[in-house]
């Protein structure tokens, strides 16, 4: 709790500064909300306040500049109301509300923020634009499920012990969708039957793999995997923001391409997880260690057998990382109308020193998703159907939702 709570006060005294650049308020508030969800909330419950972030600031600006259809609402604003304050505002406003044990930081810190910013009635319908905005996004999103209590029940007969760590994201297959029509419109067919040759090799590539110490995975394999045990929106949302200062967006174009990438991330959270938590499947560290059990005399089962890294604690089949990464890329090549994009570079608290480097969004999705086998925690059909949802989600997302005005 301690060090959760360091991080977010650090976070909050990263939002003061005001912008060298008043056309970056947007990538700038995205890189303070993630700073302030990170560690401190499950990665979808992060991408939820990031995206209702992000749907508050593009609102708020496209209420200025009418040049999209509105996610949710479009007040009233004169053309001269300044696009930095009303996405500040409205930021600031989502983030203070949504974090209720540090409001009162939050908003002092986005006071601060504003204050760079020149005083003018411009600004001051700027701000109230922001707020109006985000009061009525926040309140279409009140009771969309997030705070509904965990009812998982977990598998077992009378009098058996069974692990009881709290599941991750349990109620999200119940959560209101951004843009989906229902949590299930891209749910994929059941996983491969364990009798099957796919199961058996799906089995032993990861048997060898992604065990722990294993001698088969190479060394750029096992980068790779520890370097994507990062999770929540900052797993992807710095590339993100270098695309969107490299193509040098203006702030409404700026606001939609990352309202939409975020919609993006966080219906694919929604959708992976009702999936997952519909087919419960094994994963390969329960699997393996029960490789007796499921019928298949090409499996062996090894005791002791260990993935790279602890197992997230949800169901395995379809893979997260995948889904999500998939998504992401997606809408980003949707709306950018490529997937060759300029160079974008990451870091990963999992992976000290190490930088990663991408020209294509694609092969983004690509390492994400492949770096979840090398790690032992999800098998190879279960990779390919995740990238398959994201890849729909995220089209669908850029096809749906804040189209042109025109269109």
């Amino acid at each position: 709790m301690r060090a959760n709570l360091h991080r977010l006060l650090v976070a909050v005294a990263l939002i003061a500064p005001a912008p060298s650049a008043f056309a970056d308020v947007i990538t700038d508030w995205n890189e303070r909300a993630v700073a302030v969800v990170t560690g401190k909330m499950a990665p979808a419950a992060g991408q939820r306040v990031v995206t209702i972030m992000h749907l508050a600031m593009f609102d708020a600006v496209n209420s200025i500049d009418r040049r999209y259809r509105p996610y949710l609402t479009q007040l009233p604003a004169a053309a001269s109301t300044s696009k930095e304050a009303a996405a500040a505002a409205a930021a600031g406003t989502v983030l203070a509300s949504l974090n209720p044990q540090a409001e009162g930081e939050l908003r002092s810190a986005t006071a601060a923020y504003l204050a760079a910013i020149p005083d003018s009635d411009a600004k001051a319908q700027g701000i109230k634009l922001g707020e109006s905005i985000a009061t009525k996004i926040l309140e279409a999103r009140a009771s969309d499920g997030a705070d509904a209590p965990d009812s998982y029940r977990p598998k077992t007969k009378a009098g058996v012990y069974v692990a009881t760590p709290p599941m991750v994201s349990s109620t999200w297959p119940s959560l209101k969708p951004f843009a989906m029509t229902s949590q299930s419109q891209f749910r994929p067919g059941p996983p491969i039957v364990l009798t099957g040759e796919q199961w058996a090799t799906d089995y032993n590539e990861i048997k060898d793999l992604g065990a722990k110490a294993s001698t088969k995975r190479s060394a750029r394999q096992t980068e790779d995997a520890r370097f994507w045990l990062i999770t929540g929106p900052q797993s992807a949302d710095p590339i993100v923001r270098q695309l969107a200062k490299a193509k040098e967006m203006s702030v409404l174009d700026c606001a939609r391409f990352m309202a939409l990438v975020a919609v993006a991330a966080a219906d694919a959270g929604i959708a992976v997880f009702e999936a997952k938590y519909q087919y419960d499947f094994w994963r390969p560290m329960t699997a393996i260690r029960n490789g007796d059990i499921d019928d298949n005399p090409a499996t062996e089962r090894d005791a002791t057998w260990q993935p790279i890294d602890n197992t997230p604690m949800h169901p395995e089949y379809p893979c997260a990382h995948c889904i999500v990464s998939g998504a992401v890329a997606a809408a980003v090549e949707a709306a950018l109308g490529t997937a060759e994009i300029p160079e974008v570079s990451m870091t990963s608290p999992t992976a000290p020193g190490v930088t990663h480097r991408w020209t294509n969004i694609r092969a983004y999705n690509e390492e994400v998703s492949h770096a979840r086998i090398w790690a032992g925690f999800h098998y190879r059909f279960s990779v390919r159907v995740g990238q398959d949802m994201g890849r729909k989600v995220g089209r669908y997302v850029v096809d749906t939702i804040m189209q042109p005005a025109t269109r």
